[in-house]
């Protein structure tokens, strides 16, 4: 009885799984895998309790094979070499899958370590992150194994995970437990799509409400616990994407404390993702060339703040964050992109010029025999004039100079060259 009610209430079938219908109702393609008894290598890219552990354990209670769980944040070497070492004894002859939790924080070494024993099948890995994969896993692990993404549960799922917990700890307790619906949906939208974080503070409310032969959850307690434990904004609400909208939008008017302001509004909800991922499209999108090193600078600060974590994360993107903010401006190949983009969605275009086709044969009928390219670097300046677009947008112009000092100098240069 001293287990989390989460854990006591943990799921252990598909169909009392709260949420996740994209991937476990009927004919979708994870439920396909798990009724199969066959698993490949999986990685659950997710946030935090909506489900991801849960499913990996009802894989291991049907597949046959030893489970054996590592948190990446806390498991060695060593660690792993010893579920190495259990390969092929009688306790894991039915194979084994190992459940790694928070992969993104192993090192490249710890991942490669497990590679050969994940290629030859000796271990299933059913890896979870709370981080993009394609960012934080290495590439031949990732190419080796299915990634599904599992969705922030919404307030009505968590609603029926609540109803069920009521039900079970009033079958616990052996006393009833009264606690009316608008609490529960407000239990329910307090935990953000963190369906533990509604089960604690469940618990709570009824720790402190236990007198007399039922339990009645008093309002006023609960409305305090709620304001003590609920997240300073929800992720899923107007106000997350609100916040995002400020942050990038100081960045890109230059207003370094008002950007750094709404950076710790991110930081202290817990959101690293989004204030990095706003942070890396800024020094793109909004100073791009008009600071060009900026980019490295920036992606080295998010690198940084991804491998220490919060709260030091705090640091280097507070670094980052001003110096985007502080940089000259410029959105021009942010602009030529999005033109090439909408021209080629029209079908405005045409064919290759025959001088840059990877090709040296013509046919019989061809009006010009040969390539006849140009190889600038045989010509003076390393530029000769040729061209380069299909004929019928041959003159169109994609790309306008920014007026900072480093595009009008490019344009200076190439204007006295082209000039020649």
């Amino acid at each position: 009885m001293s287990s989390p009610l989460a854990d006591r209430l943990r799921p252990t079938n598909i169909d009392e799984i709260a949420g996740q219908r994209h991937l476990l109702t009927k004919g979708k393609v994870l439920r396909k895998i798990i009724e199969s008894g066959n698993i490949p290598n999986l990685i659950f890219y997710g946030p935090s309790g909506v489900g991801k552990t849960t499913v990996a354990n009802i894989i291991a209670e049907n597949c046959g094979k030893k489970l054996y769980y590592l948190n990446a944040t806390t498991a060695s070497t060593s660690d792993i070499k010893e579920i190495i070492n259990s390969i092929g004894t009688i306790e894991s002859a039915g194979g084994i899958l190992l459940y790694l939790d928070e992969i993104q924080y192993f090192n490249k070494k710890q991942q490669q370590i497990l590679l050969s024993y994940i290629e030859n099948g000796d271990i299933t890995l059913i890896a979870s992150t709370t981080e993009n994969p394609y960012f934080y896993v290495y590439n031949a692990i990732l190419s080796r194994s299915t990634v599904f993404e599992f969705k922030t549960l919404s307030a009505e799922d968590i609603a029926s995970v609540v109803r069920r917990a009521v039900k079970i700890l009033s079958d616990e307790k052996g006393k009833k437990i009264i606690i009316s619906d608008s609490l529960i949906k407000k239990l329910s939208a307090a935990a953000a799509g963190d369906a533990r974080r509604s089960l604690n503070m469940l618990e709570l409310c009824i720790v402190t409400s236990e007198s007399g032969d039922n339990i009645t959850v008093d309002e006023t307690t609960a409305e305090e616990i709620l304001a003590s434990n609920a997240v300073r904004y929800d992720r899923e609400g107007d106000e997350h994407y609100d916040i995002i909208s400020a942050y990038q939008k100081s960045m890109r008017g230059s207003d370094p404390d008002a950007a750094v302001y709404y950076l710790g509004r991110l930081l202290a909800a817990g959101d690293l993702p989004s204030a990095c991922r706003r942070l890396l499209v800024c020094a793109n999108e909004d100073v791009g060339l008009a600071y060009p090193q900026i980019i490295p600078i920036v992606k080295a600060a998010v690198d940084t703040a991804m491998m220490v974590g919060l709260p030091e994360a705090r640091i280097p993107l507070a670094n980052a964050v001003i110096l985007v903010a502080c940089s000259p401006k410029s959105n021009s190949a942010y602009e030529a992109i999005n033109t090439v983009m909408s021209d080629i969605e029209k079908g405005i275009g045409g064919d290759i010029p025959r001088q840059l086709q990877n090709k040296h044969f013509d046919g019989e009928d061809a009006a010009v025999k040969g390539q006849n390219y140009k190889y600038p670097h045989d010509y003076p300046m390393h530029y000769v004039n040729q061209q380069y677009l299909p004929d019928n947008i041959k003159d169109k112009k994609y790309y306008r100079s920014g007026d900072n000092k480093t595009e009008q100098k490019f344009r200076e240069y190439w204007d006295s060259i082209k000039s020649k």
